[in-house]
């Protein structure tokens, strides 16, 4: 990773956390500035985080690994490459199947 005042470059996102450990959910921060934070997740098949909503907008990027995301009342299917956006205050929750690599960007309060 290099960071500089101008901009911060990451060759492999996944290398953050470089092991998912059995029964747990690991996260790192990557990067919190200009209004928008992004944190870099990593499931273990089975874990999940349990219905919750957020008062920012935000984006899921799933990197790898399968998971099933409740949005709202809609259930869908993610896995590597998947990509969703979803409004404040949006009931969200997620499961992985499989160890799954998911980066989070939480976006700035539109005015």
């Amino acid at each position: 990773m290099t960071t500089t005042n101008k901009y911060i470059q990451i060759n492999n996102l996944t290398d953050l956390i470089p092991e998912i450990l059995p029964d747990s959910i690991i996260s790192k921060s990557v990067c919190d500035k200009a209004g928008t934070k992004t944190i870099l997740f990593g499931f273990a098949a089975g874990q999940e985080l349990s219905e919750h909503t957020a008062a920012r907008p935000a984006i899921l990027h799933f990197l790898s690994g399968e998971a099933t995301v409740t949005l709202g009342n809609d259930t869908f299917k993610a896995q590597a490459n998947s990509w969703m956006q979803m409004p404040p205050h949006l009931p969200h929750s997620i499961l992985a199947h499989s160890d799954t690599y998911m980066l989070l960007l939480m976006l700035p309060v539109g005015k």
